[in-house]
Order: C-alpha cells, then sequence, then structure tokens
C-alpha cells in the first residue's frame, strides 16, 4: 500500500508513527497489581498489545480466560503453543472480581483456542459471561472467541449467555487466510461471524457484530475492500483496521507499513461502505478503545 520495507530487515528502525508510550501512571501498576492478585491472564501482555501502557493506565484490560496456551500456532500471535492445562473451575469468578474491582462498564474478555475441548471452550466462555453479569449489572461485555472449530451447538453454547458485542476476526484477506492462521478457514469465519447474530436473534436478544483486519501482511487494497464486503454481507457492522507488528523472528516478517493517512482513508472507506463504527490507525487493535463503540447504536 505504502511505506514497503525489506522483510529480511526485521531489525531496522519502525516508522516514526510507530511509537508506544512507556507507564508512568500510578493506575498502570495498580492495575496490574490487581490482576496478578487474581491470578488473571490478560491478552493485552501474552499478545504483547502496543496499547497495553494506555488501557491499564485507564483502569482497564482485556482478560483471556482459557489459560495462557494455544492449541494453534498462527504465524502472526506471541501467544505461546503448548498442550493446555485444565480450565479452572473458579476463573469465571475471578474474571467478575477484576471486573468489580476495576469499576469497569465495558469488558472484553477472550481466550486461546481450545481445540483439545469438544466444545473449543465455549462452556467457559459462557460460564465467564453470566458471572460478570452477574456481579456488574448494567456493565457492556464484549467477547472476543475462537472459531470453535465451526461447531454450531459450541458457538449456541457461547451465545445463550447473551454478550453484547461478539468479535471473531478474519485478521487477515482471504488469500492469505492459510499463510498467516493456523486451521482456520476464511469462509467458517464469515459463517460464524453470520450464525453468532443468527443465534442471538433466535435467542430473543439483538448483539453487535464485530471483526478485525491487520494489514501489513502482504495484502492488496482490493482484497482489503473485498473482505469489508464479506463482513458486511455478513452482517458484521463494526470493524478494526491495525498494523500487523511481528512479535519475534519466529513469526511472519512485517511486509509493509501502513502510513497512517492510509488508515484514515480506509476508515472513511469503510464507514461509506456501511460499517457502524470503525476504528482504524497504526495501532488499533481488537480491544483498543473498545469502550467507544455503544453497542445501541449497532441495534
Amino acid at each position: 500500500m505504502s511505506c514497503k520495507i525489506n522483510p529480511a530487515l526485521h531489525r531496522e528502525s519502525k516508522p516514526e508513527w510507530i511509537k508506544v508510550r512507556l507507564p508512568s501512571d500510578p493506575v498502570f501498576w495498580s492495575t496490574k497489581g490487581l490482576i496478578d492478585d487474581l491470578r488473571l491472564t490478560t491478552v493485552c501482555e501474552e499478545a504483547q498489545c502496543p496499547n497495553r501502557w494506555e488501557c491499564w493506565s485507564g483502569g482497564t484490560a482485556t482478560f483471556m480466560i482459557a489459560g495462557d496456551r494455544c492449541t494453534r500456532a498462527c504465524g502472526f500471535c506471541a501467544v505461546k503453543t503448548a498442550k493446555p492445562l485444565s480450565l479452572e473451575s473458579d476463573e469465571p469468578s475471578r474474571v467478575a472480581e477484576a471486573t468489580k474491582r476495576l469499576g469497569l462498564n465495558h469488558v472484553v474478555i477472550t481466550a486461546v483456542a481450545r481445540d483439545d475441548l469438544a466444545d473449543g471452550g465455549a462452556e467457559h466462555f459462557s460460564r465467564t459471561v453470566t458471572s460478570t453479569k452477574e456481579s456488574n449489572p448494567g456493565v457492556v461485555i464484549e467477547i472476543l472467541v475462537p472459531d470453535f472449530n465451526g461447531k454450531n451447538d459450541a458457538l449456541k453454547v457461547c451465545m445463550e449467555s447473551e454478550p453484547h458485542i461478539f468479535n471473531h476476526n478474519l485478521e487477515t484477506v482471504e488469500r492469505l487466510t492459510k499463510l498467516v492462521r493456523s486451521r482456520a478457514q476464511y469462509k467458517r469465519s464469515l459463517e460464524v461471524l453470520k450464525r453468532a447474530k443468527e443465534f442471538a436473534n433466535e435467542l430473543g436478544y439483538k448483539v453487535a457484530t464485530k471483526s478485525g483486519i491487520m494489514l501489513g501482511l502482504g495484502e492488496t487494497e482490493d482484497e482489503v475492500m473485498k473482505s469489508m464486503d464479506h463482513l458486511l454481507e455478513n452482517n458484521v457492522t463494526v470493524l478494526t483496521l491495525g498494523q500487523y507488528l511481528r512479535p519475534s523472528e519466529k513469526h511472519l516478517p512485517v511486509v509493509e507499513y501502513i502510513h497512517p493517512d492510509q488508515f484514515d482513508r480506509l476508515k472513511e472507506v469503510a464507514e461509506s461502505k456501511g460499517f457502524r463504527h470503525v476504528a482504524s490507525g497504526p495501532l488499533v487493535r481488537s480491544s483498543y478503545h473498545a469502550a467507544d463503540f455503544k453497542p445501541e447504536l449497532d441495534l
């Protein structure tokens, strides 16, 4: 798209717009202390999110349940791949307690892929959402889920907990899916997003559906536009666009750094296509400023 680099030169300096502010606010450290005290895992740390200093300083975090060991080995992701441990039965109540202590109005709950479990961890998701709701009346709950291997019964169990926002990321364009996402399928992800909203309707409630795409992996602008259209065709109305940043030399190289002006233009295009809310920028991630979107606007 713009600002192309040589993939082999991973150690070269990043563009000046890729900046991360180091923590100075004491709230950052109190949030970290609370998370450690309750023995919780956050995707902020596990995925090396560049915004964790900002979010934690604001007293917010995205909780990652079902352990910190993923059964997949996606080429972009910093979360470790290993044989998972057993689920912790009290984890849902610990997430609920953390949400309460932090005074959150909007909480994001995600998880590693648990292909070792028959339901992919759907019941654990459901219990965590239900527990968090019970402890925090009025809180908006967003879930960012794996694809559950396309199992509709598992997805329905997850949706029975009635989250307000359902998020499942495409991560990349169709052509690059096999390279970027271990075991995932582009069309399956679209189906998961579509079925989530259908299950919510069958269960008698409304849910906003959301997805995200990383840029800089070698996709073309035309492919990004097609992915936007595919999401809209499957009733997804919230979109995030962010720059892929290589976690280590073992991961896929950055093919291109996208200029902020390009992100701004893509945001305008996405909104003109019909997305209700778009977050687009070099450091944007799935849950970045998640509370900026009010789900009632999507209903």
